[in-house]
């Protein structure tokens, strides 16, 4: 499995020191307190703690999904529409919902 970064919300009472921020760290007019991708230090989490900063956005590391395990997954959603919709998607608005979950569930990229 690979590993990926994403974006993490978190409550600046847990970040800690070498974290790297996400996005920009905005004080409440607007103005860039911290870049994107900046490292937190013990002296910039003691500043925004005294501006009164409650949260920040984080990058974290997660493992990437197993494909075959997503693919299940899709499979296993599909197959209870379908249990779902079993006495009534001979019907014209169950039929027409049916296909208008199905679109929703399989993602634009199906």
């Amino acid at each position: 499995m690979t590993v990926t970064a994403h974006r993490n919300e978190i409550g600046l009472e847990q970040a800690v020191e070498g974290m790297i921020l996400a996005t920009a760290l905005l004080d409440a007019h607007g103005g860039v307190l911290l870049p994107q991708d900046a490292t937190l230090t013990t002296a910039t989490l003691a500043s925004l703690r005294r501006r009164g900063i409650e949260r920040c956005v984080v990058w974290s590391e997660a493992e990437a999904p197993d494909p075959a395990a997503l693919a299940r997954a899709r499979v296993l959603r599909l197959e209870r529409l379908e249990r779902l919709f079993r006495h009534s998607a001979d019907s014209d608005g169950g039929a027409l919902l049916l296909a208008r979950l199905r679109a929703y569930r399989e993602g634009p990229d199906a």
